[in-house]
């Protein structure tokens, strides 16, 4: 992470928006810089306003689950701040009853609920065999919308 590009965003930010929370996680979207980039690409051209997550990893990795009003920097592939998003929703529900309406919103392939299932249970499945799980069709899957706040 480029610990200097994220604390220059925040503090920008913070300047014009002085009621700003002091709290915020900064991380990139997917496993590896391509998709970061790729993905930190379509929130900035405004065609991702949503993101999918293995709820299961938040238990397993002891991290506190994202809730609304949560501020976000997003990373490039090369750590680099590029946007700062607001969780506007969250629902956690089976992986199998992600609405097509969620796989629209998270604005990747052809935006279809298809595309969104054959990609995420890829990345899932990759998730899961790091800790010795497998994939299930019902296993949780926290589904968060956004709004990029920073740059508009």
């Amino acid at each position: 992470m480029n610990q200097q590009s994220i604390a220059q965003m925040w503090e920008t930010y913070k300047t014009l928006n002085p009621d700003t929370p002091k709290v915020y996680d900064a991380w990139p979207f997917g496993n590896t810089n391509e998709m970061a980039d790729k993905l930190a690409a379509l929130v900035l051209a405004g065609k991702k306003t949503a993101t999918s997550s293995n709820y299961q990893l938040y238990e397993v990795k002891g991290e506190s689950l994202p809730h609304v009003g949560l501020h976000n920097i997003i990373l490039n592939g090369a750590g680099k701040a590029v946007a700062i998003v607001v969780t506007t929703s969250i629902e956690i529900i089976p992986f199998n009853e992600v609405t097509e309406e969620h796989a629209y919103l998270e604005g990747e392939g052809d935006l279809s609920l298809a595309y969104w299932k054959e990609v995420h249970e890829e990345f899932f499945s990759a998730e899961f065999s790091e800790i010795g799980e497998v994939f299930e069709e019902n296993m949780l899957v926290v589904c968060e919308t956004f709004k990029v706040v920073y740059p508009k």
